[in-house]
């Protein structure tokens, strides 16, 4: 019996005439794209099949027993991340506008977790932005202060580079100025394109 799993859930698929892993394949992408989502990985058997190994793999024979394994993402589910993470920029915007007051009041430990917070919270844009890359129509045309992501990422990196070297002399003057005047600005302005979307 061929069996079928997106993103770790059993799924019943009727085959409908399908011989080869490829045929399957094929038929699953189109089924994806008329429900508005993306194949982000496939594993067949227990193999992961990457981009060098898909057309050898596509022309096997499809086995009784062949496993399949979807991990596939939605335009809806990369909305609600946009969301999410809306909300949480938002909130992080505040946080870093309050590290210059923090820094004096002695309140180094809730500085530095807000920082990482920031810092995770990026790397977690970075991962959905890319997921929304599958949907151009949708999300290509989304900005953050008028710019595509990645100028508006490539303005951004210098200054958190700035702040990580000042993290590191443990200088509390730059360290609150880049966190309230470049820091804070610009969560603020991701929030609202998130907010947008």
């Amino acid at each position: 019996m061929v069996s079928f799993y997106i993103n770790g859930e059993p799924v019943e698929v009727q085959l409908e005439g399908e011989k080869t892993i490829g045929d399957v394949l094929r038929s699953f992408e189109l089924t994806c794209e008329e429900n508005n989502a993306a194949v982000i990985g496939i594993t067949v058997d227990g193999t992961n099949i990457t981009a060098e190994l898909f057309d050898e793999k596509s022309k096997e024979e499809l086995g009784k027993d062949t496993k399949f394994e979807f991990s596939v993402v939605t335009k809806d589910s990369i909305k609600q991340s946009f969301t999410a993470l809306s909300q949480l920029f938002e909130e992080l915007s505040q946080k870093m506008e309050e590290v210059p007051v923090a820094l004096q009041s002695g309140k180094n430990k809730e500085v530095s977790d807000s920082i990482k917070k920031v810092a995770d919270s990026i790397d977690q844009f970075c991962h959905i932005a890319a997921l929304a890359s599958l949907f151009p129509q949708d999300f290509e045309n989304t900005k953050i202060d008028g710019k595509q992501f990645n100028d508006f990422f490539a303005d951004f990196s210098p200054i958190l580079l700035d702040f990580e070297q000042a993290l590191q002399n443990n200088d509390t003057v730059l360290i609150g100025d880049l966190s309230e005047y470049e820091i804070c600005p610009r969560l603020k302005a991701i929030s609202a394109a998130l907010n947008n979307i």
